[in-house]
């Protein structure tokens, strides 16, 4: 158990992220001021518990981290700040940086210091060293991204990434690769004039263990497919008259697994699309066909007969055991037979999905992967680290898997890099989520222009997506006020059928709001 005591009702987030990443494994307890549970604190016994204090009085912010009979507490006196005591008395200094005691005592409220004070007393306990650094956001790439755009030497990133965040050289120049990729990309195109559309379509042929997206099986829910069409339908013809007054960019269908629809129902579908907005300036329409059993010979020709321009065709693995332990109800041939029948189709841009730390998987594994992947030659590679979010079936019943846990997650992402640069792939974007398998992140790979532009688009937050469909998040980029207001659609399949007026009706009442900025 992690035990985080606060002062002060701030950088919870931080802090709390911080902790988790490193210790994955230990539940996290918040004590706040004005929390009912702040009366207990002086009940808790430490035993083998992790407490962390956080103490925001000024002229310092204090720290003292504890576990058993270990204490570190940098508490505004500097002859004992970053100092480790022993139940013998023995004291030694845990660091090997430059000075953290003097950056500690002039920390203030200063939210990066804090930060680092608390990284170095975590990393000095555990002995582990994030990749990331202090960095605990979605989109690590941005801090480049906006140094690059203002012409700033990658020489300066560099020495402001390692100092403000502590990030890994590895990652820093994986951020400026990435970022530099992004910006040739975006620059080649309009997109401040332009807008991007995402459709969700929330079915699946089964739910995988790991999954907590919007998505329900077919076999448990196949009878409410028309009623959510009809209601997407609705709301699709709705965005038609929205008036932003600017062109298309990306246009994406995902989901779930948008080929889980029939034939039939995909070419209503994309024909209702089609005849709702103009797609003639659409540089990208991408469909997922992640299962490769949902794909079929005539839903291929669907998509290539209505100008879908790049689809997806997703493993995650090739190995028959992980596929049948994670719910994947396809064989690895599967996989093999769909891309084999994408191409013959005509279809030119196919992206790969796979995922690392898969439960049991060993780098033996991931190499088996990547081998198999290789021998069809996708344009685009996208490498997953998973993610345990808490709907995911495989974090409510971790307990069961816990003997499955994967080993040595960060070299099997260096063979799934290694490999990405031997087959000539490029890093083009990147982003992480919470409780992902040792700080890791997940990371798109493409042949020169096969990247996937919405991918970009999504990440970076240059441009309004506007979502239709249940548990659909709409954005939109106000960019002359560098502000991102988000409206969003409910999740549940029924009330989002029942709903579709409500949800229509949010999105009318934020554009008549923002009409002059959009």
């Amino acid at each position: 158990m992690i035990q985080i005591f606060l002062s002060e009702d701030m950088y919870e987030y931080d802090i709390h992220s911080l902790a988790k990443a490193f210790y994955p494994e230990e539940p996290i307890r918040i004590f706040k001021p004005c929390s009912e549970n702040l009366s207990e604190r002086n009940d808790i016994r430490s035993g083998n518990d992790i407490r962390i204090y956080i103490d925001f009085e000024e002229p310092a912010v204090k720290l003292r981290v504890m576990r058993g009979k270990i204490e570190l507490y940098p508490n505004g006196n500097t002859e004992q700040i970053f100092k480790y005591t022993y139940g013998s008395g023995v004291a030694a200094p845990p660091f090997d940086t430059d000075n953290p005691a003097k950056e500690h005592i002039n920390a203030g409220y200063d939210r990066n210091r804090l930060k680092r004070s608390l990284y170095r007393c975590l990393s000095g306990l555990t002995g582990k060293k994030l990749p990331w650094g202090t960095l605990t956001g979605v989109r690590p790439t941005k801090i480049a991204y906006e140094k690059l755009e203002e012409n700033i030497p990658e020489i300066a990133i560099k020495n402001y990434m390692s100092k403000q965040y502590l990030c890994s050289a590895e990652k820093i120049d994986l951020s400026l690769q990435v970022a530099g990729r992004e910006i040739t990309l975006l620059h080649k195109m309009d997109y401040r004039n332009g807008y991007s559309i995402y459709i969700g379509i929330p079915f699946c042929p089964s739910t995988c263990l790991y999954c907590s997206f919007t998505s329900y099986s077919l076999e448990k829910f196949g009878d409410f497919v028309e009623a959510y069409l009809e209601a997407l339908y609705k709301e699709i013809t709705f965005a038609g008259t929205c008036g932003l007054n600017k062109k298309i960019t990306a246009l994406y269908l995902g989901g779930g697994t948008p080929t889980t629809l029939t034939a039939s129902q995909l070419n209503r579908l994309l024909s209702h699309i089609g005849n709702v907005f103009d797609v003639s300036s659409v540089l990208e329409y991408t469909v997922e066909a992640g299962r490769p059993d949902s794909i079929t010979a005539e839903k291929l020709k669907v998509l290539k007969d209505h100008g879908v321009t790049r689809i997806s065709i997703n493993p995650q693995t090739m190995s028959q055991k992980t596929l049948d332990l994670i719910g994947r109800r396809h064989t690895a041939y599967q996989v093999i037979e769909a891309f084999h029948m994408a191409r013959e189709a005509g279809h030119e841009n196919i992206n790969m999905d796979m995922i690392i730390g898969l439960p049991g998987e060993q780098k033996e594994d991931v190499a088996h992967t990547l081998d198999e992947i290789d021998k069809l030659k996708p344009d685009s590679l996208t490498v997953h680290t998973l993610a345990l979010k808490r709907a995911a079936r495989l974090n409510i019943q971790k307990e069961e898997y816990r003997k499955l846990a994967p080993a040595d997650t960060l070299h099997m992402l260096q063979l799934t890099s290694d490999y990405a640069k031997t087959a000539g792939y490029l890093p083009y974007y990147l982003y992480r989520q919470k409780n992902m398998a040792d700080n890791l992140e997940n990371i798109g790979y493409a042949r020169p222009d096969k990247e996937g532009i919405y991918n970009i688009l999504i990440m970076e937050e240059k441009q309004t997506i506007l979502a239709l469909g249940a548990g659909a998040l709409s954005k939109f980029v106000f960019q002359d006020e560098n502000r991102i207001e988000r409206v969003e659609n409910v999740k549940s399949l029924k009330d989002y059928v029942e709903r579709i007026d409500e949800m229509i009706g949010r999105k009318r009442i934020f554009l008549e709001e923002n009409s002059r900025c959009l």
